[in-house]
């Protein structure tokens, strides 16, 4: 019998690969991956005792769940090079430069908010897949690109698709309502509205800071200075636009529920942003800032997507260009909504498996309900309102697909990793599921300092499923028996996971797959995630601190001293950035 501390090392395995290989020696994820993969099985077959039949089931349900995520960013993709082919992105472009030339100011209305909306719509990686590349078409470099979209994945996230990671996340986590651990005193949907308004709140004033991280790492690792004192000199208007979209989104989640959080956050948020972009408040003194002339760029910054030289121009109305995307947002957004018909007429285009190899395990492909479908969709009708010719989708489908091809071979060997090592708890052996065995290892290690542990489990369940959904899934009841024990209040704990779910899809090796793909920058993942793990850490602290002052009140503790030393840090950077700003001028 294999000893829990054993078990617990052996789990880690794979977390270790990933980190060391990929984060700490730089190789691209197609070298990676096949040996987290190997880490996984080995001790799925001869530890867990996962039969062979299963082991093969699990790997190809993870095979045919990377084929629906290249599928979303091959459809992100045709939209954006139909839309350059032509000539809509060119216009695309001179409405955000028309609102401000400052690269600061466009990565917070054009990811923040206006991705904030996306998120809420689609989902499940779609917003990276069109920020990303649109990003592209209006001159950022494609590392700053996937950067950013990394970046941008926390408060949004756990409200994106309509509500998926606290509806069903954390739903069917607890149980829905049917586990005895899990007895609220008010009828189930209310219940998960309340966790959901619960989440929100604690994102609320987490994600206030999350626009000044984005513009502040983008001018520190893209700009001539290579500091982060040009994107602090950004931050009333950072700030301003964080308040822009948490104070809906809290309010939305409270008063409406957990389905419209974003999609009314992001609408919302984008009309005091933009007049006040365009009215010139709150922006810095410094007269704007751009990244460095294209043929001045680190050769590490650029990708297979760059596009090089100039824009084919249009004379077409930004209405008529914006079209196609407006209605790609408004199709997505319809598609979620559970009392219409849209949502179930592109269910029924779903290729079903049956179970596999005499196993429980069934796979499916909904390829209807996939917004690369939706994607492809506006695609064809951009084509169709912008008068283009048939032969520009078929350019941009062979350019697209060469892009999908190269990215396919991390992604078809990470995610059946991932399965296999959820699905681990269905060995012979009758041990609970690697991440389980984690979890449990945490637990009994760290109990007294719980509200942190329970953000940390989140992100770990995120990074290694790819899905802050997943993550609740697999660890809210978890989290809600310990606190039980714990004698903490399991409802906090509970949202602190989600909030730390929702952290960790900023290092989610599959997200950053997917990022990556969708800018061009193959083979660079461990470079994307490095500079994402200063946001993920300070959000996840965030969510444990925010979790310390709901259990405990203000006292001499963590949930007080943190944000103590964010704000001194804070306001220790602002006063360099304007001594730096002044000395300049």
């Amino acid at each position: 019998m294999v000893s829990q501390p054993m078990l617990a090392l052996i789990a880690l395995l794979p977390i270790v690969v990933i980190a060391v290989f990929l984060v700490g020696l730089r190789w691209p994820a197609r070298r990676v991956m096949p040996l987290a993969l190997v880490s996984v099985a080995i001790p799925a077959f001869f530890v867990w005792k996962v039969p062979t039949a299963l082991l093969a089931a699990q790997a190809v349900d993870g095979l045919v769940t990377a084929i629906g995520i290249l599928y979303i960013v091959f459809g992100a993709l045709v939209l954006l090079n139909t839309l350059r082919e032509d000539g809509a992105l060119s216009v695309i472009r001179s409405s955000f430069t028309d609102i401000s030339m400052d690269r600061r100011i466009q990565v917070v209305i054009i990811l923040w908010l206006f991705g904030a909306f996306l998120e809420g719509a689609a989902g499940f990686g779609s917003t990276g897949a069109v920020i990303g590349p649109l990003f592209l078409g209006i001159g950022f470099p494609p590392m700053a690109a996937a950067m950013l979209c990394m970046i941008f994945q926390s408060a949004s996230v756990s409200f994106g698709a309509v509500g998926t990671p606290i509806l069903i996340g954390l739903s069917v986590g607890l149980g829905q309502g049917k586990l005895a651990e899990v007895v609220p005193n008010m009828p189930w949907p209310e219940y998960i509205h309340s966790l959901g308004a619960q989440v929100a709140a604690i994102h609320a004033v987490i994600s206030v800071l999350v626009p000044l991280f984005m513009v502040a790492l983008m001018t520190r690792y893209f700009g001539r200075e290579r500091s982060f004192l040009p994107g602090l000199r950004a931050w009333k208007f950072a700030l301003f636009g964080g308040v822009c979209l948490s104070v809906p989104y809290a309010l939305t989640a409270r008063w409406l529920g957990p389905e419209f959080p974003d999609v009314l956050g992001g609408m919302i948020g984008l009309i005091p942003v933009v007049f006040a972009a365009k009215k010139g408040w709150f922006l810095p003194r410094d007269g704007g800032w751009d990244f460095p002339p294209r043929k001045d760029w680190d050769e590490r910054w650029t990708g297979s997507l760059a596009f090089e030289g100039a824009l084919p121009e249009s004379r077409m109305s930004p209405l008529r260009a914006w079209m196609p995307y407006a209605i790609m947002a408004v199709v997505l957004f319809l598609s979620r909504m559970e009392t219409l018909p849209l949502k179930g007429w592109l269910l029924k285009l779903t290729l079903r498996s049956g179970e596999l190899f005499g196993t429980n395990v069934s796979t499916a492909l909904t390829l209807g309900y996939l917004p690369g479908t939706i994607f492809i969709l506006a695609a064809l009708v951009a084509v169709a309102i912008h008068g283009a010719s048939p032969s520009v989708l078929r350019r941009a489908s062979r350019t697209s697909f060469a892009v999908v091809a190269g990215a396919s071979a991390a992604l078809l060997v990470a995610v059946p990793m991932v399965k296999i090592f959820i699905g681990s708890g269905a060995g012979l052996a009758g041990l609970p599921a690697m991440p389980k065995v984690l979890a449990q290892a945490f637990a009994d290690g760290l109990g007294s300092i719980w509200p942190i542990m329970a953000s940390f489990i989140g992100a770990l369940g995120a990074f290694i499923a790819g899905s802050n959904t997943l993550s609740n899934m697999m660890f809210s009841l978890f989290q809600y028996n310990v606190a039980t024990i714990s004698g903490l209040n399991p409802d906090v704990i509970v949202a602190v996971q989600s909030v730390g779910a929702a952290a960790g899809n900023m290092i989610c090796v599959h997200n950053v797959i997917m990022a990556s793909a969708a800018v061009g920058l193959l083979g660079r993942e461990g470079d994307i995630l490095r500079k994402t793990l200063l946001p993920a850490t300070y959000y996840i602290l965030g969510a444990g601190a925010a979790g310390y002052l709901l259990q405990y009140g203000f006292g001499l503790h963590f949930g007080t001293l943190y944000p103590v030393l964010v704000l001194v840090l804070l306001v220790f950077g602002l006063r360099a950035a304007a001594r730096r700003g002044a000395s300049n001028q």
